[in-house]
């Protein structure tokens, strides 16, 4: 038994099923076999496929029966392929795309305009400056099954730009179930030896122990002086409130030793790399209390660690071999996983599931970047270099309650027992009411963010700085300590009852939604300035030398210590949305199908900045301007209305054809820090970001028309044509700056559309050749075409009308799949490709930048000896690829991926 999943091969029965899905020679073997014709092998000759196909199978069919523009991808097809995390494998479906490994683009909308939630309930971000959700932080092996809804329906949240991406976690399994996994894996980008740095005692686990973190001593010193650490604020207080007679020789004792409180055991070296390590477990049962009731559990675990190298090269477009930018940077990851579920089920009428989600992702990096810019060139022998230590962790804690009731017979009889039989002949057959309570937080924490600046002569060929040295800067080490609490609250319920009137089939839905976001981001920065030194071969010593006890203390240096960042780093914020939604879904002989509904949102949004040091009227924690409060608030109430049609037919070139047409409006709003006045650091593009209270919701009309065509072997085509029709788009445009740094602001562009065509594919391959049975071809593929008009706010773009950032023309994806006839080897080939797709927009006659295509080949192998074993091997980016992006024909940034290999072995009863 697999966990959350039907094992064909326990009973005959499954066999017979089998054979009806597939409709081929090798299921048919197994039905054959289950008559008694066969042994117990002929059976397990149809077991990988049978495991891929039922599953397929039931999601296909949901997708039939939903009244939506739905891709579903199950559990198996991503143990098929490999992938680790959700993001990797939603890049599988038509018409999506990965942004930075991370976040998802759905019919070439960017990351804002889709929404996450996990079974069906809204979860918080562990981004510090986005609302919308990584999804690489979510491990597959807790996955049942990916949606993605790309046409919005009354029942979902109005912020439906591109699409909704559900994750179903893994459902209660109908007997014992019991599992163990363990693997290992490298990257060769990472191969021999990486940068490292002493750490804390507890990183294995991805915790920090307090090494990295801010010192209690050192922020109560803070407050004590009121937010200024310098040594003349120091001085100041000391006279005004402490000791009049104090000197500044006691001013800069007191500054020297509360620079020792920070962490500066800094010097990066080089280790040996272990290879990865990952480890999962399941347990889990169901039993009967009497006949009609019946208990289940599962519970999960996971731990995987391993080291990741990558090497970057900017470039600037103007002068690309004059101004280069080169990273070298190593990440030592860990992912902690817990999962548990307990439900009941009575009379498989009334389920009710509590579960619970923990997950901790933490990356540990040192990065030493070399560049070479306006101030000192390539070729003048004399360049800089950074050394910059990260260590942050994202933790994620999900309780859920959910519940579905319907009134069907057995619920009936029982009711007949204590009601009048008139009352509960009110009540329509199969009446179903479902409900949710979602109670989760995430917390992000970065206890040690520190750069050091360097400088140095360079080799003019390399570029290699031959000696570094510490820069003698008021910022010569920087010190950032941040946090992010985020937790969201969201509940509600749906009634859905069906209604039958001859040859029509009407079936009534309504509801209530509430969800709350509440949002807590702190940042403090310190930096440790180096304004002399006594021996000047100091600032060229390990970095933990340089920064030591003894240096810091000694008269004959001048270190001092300030406290640095704008007041206004810090914001609070939050969102409040009531919704109630009504629809009608009728269905008329089986070959029409109207489904039309409405959704009304009062949806609330209120962001500030605040200085964690404010102290008094003049400088408060909170502005109490009205203006600026008014500015920082936004609240709407609007209807939402959605509406399909579809055609379904039987024998049209298929077992069934279905032709739907759709229309919706939606809304897509900004996210919470962008309403704020306070500026920031993108922690994945390094460019500095200006926010704008000024930002309105963007408005969205959506069509859509899908032709499905269902064959009785389990193979389907489908054609899907989109366009959206975007007023007031949210988006990045460059902002003035200067050449070393990169500013982008975020404004309603004038407007935007975007459409295309989408074409999926699943076939088997033996009407090529019966020896080709065993093979599949799973493909699609989606063309594209975007236009934004920038509109007056945008500062002065290069091109004032551009296709949609991230919006690739055209995408790809291809699976080869194998399933042995003895059921004892299966192996995936995938390949995907995005075309070229815009990366940066260019201003003032700068020319705009693109991302190349990245041609993805990945390949999975698994072996079966036993019925309860497997051993898996992957193979990711075969090809070597590099990510690419283009400017005015120069490329200004290059990353080489690296290849990752993987062995696992896994144990399923």
């Amino acid at each position: 038994m697999k966990l959350g999943t039907f094992d064909i091969r326990r009973t005959a029965a499954g066999a017979s099923t089998l054979a009806v899905l597939l409709g081929s020679s090798s299921a048919l073997a197994a039905e054959s076999a289950a008559d008694g014709a066969g042994g117990t092998q002929q059976v397990e000759e149809v077991v990988v496929v049978g495991r891929y196909y039922d599953a397929a199978a039931r999601l296909v069919e949901e997708r039939k029966q939903s009244s939506s523009v739905t891709n579903l991808i199950g559990a198996d097809d991503i143990g098929r392929v490999g992938d680790s995390n959700v993001a990797a494998a939603l890049r599988r479906i038509s018409g999506l795309t990965l942004v930075n490994d991370r976040f998802v683009y759905v019919r070439g909308l960017g990351e804002r305009y889709s929404s996450t939630t996990l079974n069906g309930a809204r979860v918080p971000s562990v981004d510090l400056t986005r609302n919308v959700i990584p999804l690489d932080v979510f491990p597959t092996h807790v996955v049942e099954a990916l949606e993605v809804q790309k046409s919005f329906t009354a029942d979902q949240p109005a912020a439906f730009g591109g699409g909704n991406v559900d994750i179903r976690t893994r459902g209660l399994p109908g007997s014992l179930v019991f599992g163990l996994e363990v693997g290992t894996g490298y990257d060769d980008e990472a191969g021999g030896r990486v940068l490292s740095y002493p750490g804390g005692d507890d990183d294995a686990w991805g915790t920090d122990d307090g090494t990295r973190s801010l010192s209690g001593t050192l922020l109560r010193q803070t407050h004590r002086f009121r937010g200024e650490v310098g040594v003349q604020n120091i001085l100041k207080t000391l006279r005004a409130q402490e000791n009049p007679s104090a000197t500044l020789a006691d001013a800069q004792a007191i500054n020297r030793q509360l620079a020792l409180e920070l962490n500066r055991n800094l010097t990066p070296d080089e280790r040996d790399v272990d290879p990865d390590l990952d480890v999962k477990g399941y347990v889990g049962n169901s039993f009967f209390v009497g006949e009609d009731l019946e208990l289940g559990f599962v519970a999960s675990a996971a731990y995987e660690d391993g080291w990741r190298e990558s090497n970057s090269l900017n470039r600037n477009f103007r002068f690309p071999d004059e101004r280069t930018d080169e990273e070298v940077e190593s990440t030592y990851t860990v992912n902690l996983t817990g999962n548990a579920n307990v439900g009941l089920s009575y009379l498989d009428e009334h389920e009710i599931i509590f579960s619970t989600l923990y997950l901790r992702n933490t990356d540990d990096q040192t990065a030493v970047r070399t560049f070479f810019n306006e101030n000192r060139e390539r070729s003048s022998g004399s360049g800089f270099q950074d050394v910059r230590l990260k260590f942050e962790e994202r933790e994620i804690l999900v309780n859920q309650w959910r519940g579905h009731h319907r009134i069907g017979l057995g619920t009936r009889d029982i009711a007949e027992r204590f009601l009048p039989e008139r009352l509960v002949d009110l009540v329509p057959n199969d009446l179903e009411v479902s409900w949710f309570y979602s109670d989760s937080e995430s917390e992000t924490g970065i206890p040690g963010e520190t750069r050091v600046a360097m400088a140095g002569p360079a080799d003019p060929v390399t570029g290699e700085i031959l000696k570094p040295a510490v820069r003698m800067l008021a910022e010569a080490a920087d010190f950032r300590f941040t946090e992010l609490d985020d937790r969201v609250e969201d509940y509600g319920w749906a009634v859905k009852a069906p209604l039958r009137f001859g040859e029509s089939l009407f079936e009534l839905s309504g509801g209530y939604r509430h969800t709350r976001q509440a949002r807590d981001y702190r940042q403090i920065q310190y930096t440790l300035g180096v304004f002399r030194v006594g021996d000047p071969g100091l600032l060229s010593s390990p970095l933990g030398d340089v920064f030591s006890d003894e240096a810091i203390l000694d008269p004959a240096n001048r270190f001092e210590l300030q406290r640095t960042g704008a007041n206004n780093e810090s914001y609070i914020a939050a969102t409040m949305t009531d919704a109630w939604f009504g629809a009608l879904d009728w269905t008329w002989r089986d070959t029409w199908r109207l489904a039309l509904g409405v959704r009304w949102e009062d949806y609330r949004q209120f962001a500030i900045g605040y200085n964690p040091f404010g102290y008094g009227i003049a400088n408060p924690v909170v502005t109490t301007d009205p203006d600026e409060l008014a500015v920082n608030a936004f609240a709407k109430d609007d209807l939402f209305p959605s509406a399909s049609l579809t055609r379904i037919a039987n024998g049209f070139l298929a077992e069934t054809f279905q032709l739907r047409f759709g229309y919706s409006e939606t809304v897509t709003r900004p996210d919470l820090r962008e309403i704020t006045a306070a500026s920031y650091i993108d922690p994945l593009t390094s460019d500095l970001v200006f926010g704008n209270p000024g930002v309105v919701p963007a408005e969205l009309a959506n069509y859509d028309i899908r032709a499905e065509w269902f064959f009785s072997n389990g193979d389907n085509f489908t054609v899907s044509l989109f366009y959206k029709d975007i007023d007031n788009p949210i988006e990045f445009f460059e902002a003035p700056s200067s050449d070393t740094n990169i500013a982008r602001e975020i404004v309603n562009a004038e407007s935007a559309e975007i459409y295309g065509v989408e074409l999926e594919l699943l076939k088997e391959l033996a009407f090529i050749h019966p020896r080709l049975e065993p093979f599949y071809l799973q493909a699609n593929l989606t063309f594209q075409d975007s236009a934004l008009v920038a509109g007056e706010q945008a500062s002065s773009p290069t091109n004032p009308k551009r296709e949609m950032t991230n919006a690739a023309p055209f995408i790809a994806n291809l699976q080869l799949g194998y399933d042995a006839p003895n059921g004892r080897h299966s192996a995936t080939l995938v390949y995907n490709v995005f075309d070229e797709r815009l990366f940066v927009a260019g201003r003032l006659g700068a020319p705009d930048g693109f991302e190349q295509p990245f041609h993805s080949l990945d390949a999975t192998y698994a072996w079966y000896p036993t019925e309860a074993l497997r051993v898996k091997a992957k193979i990711q980016n075969l090809l070597g690829e590099s990510v690419e992006i283009e400017r005015g024909g120069v490329t200004t940034f290059e990353e080489k991926a690296g290849r990752t290999f993987a062995l696992s072995v896994s144990w399923d009863f």
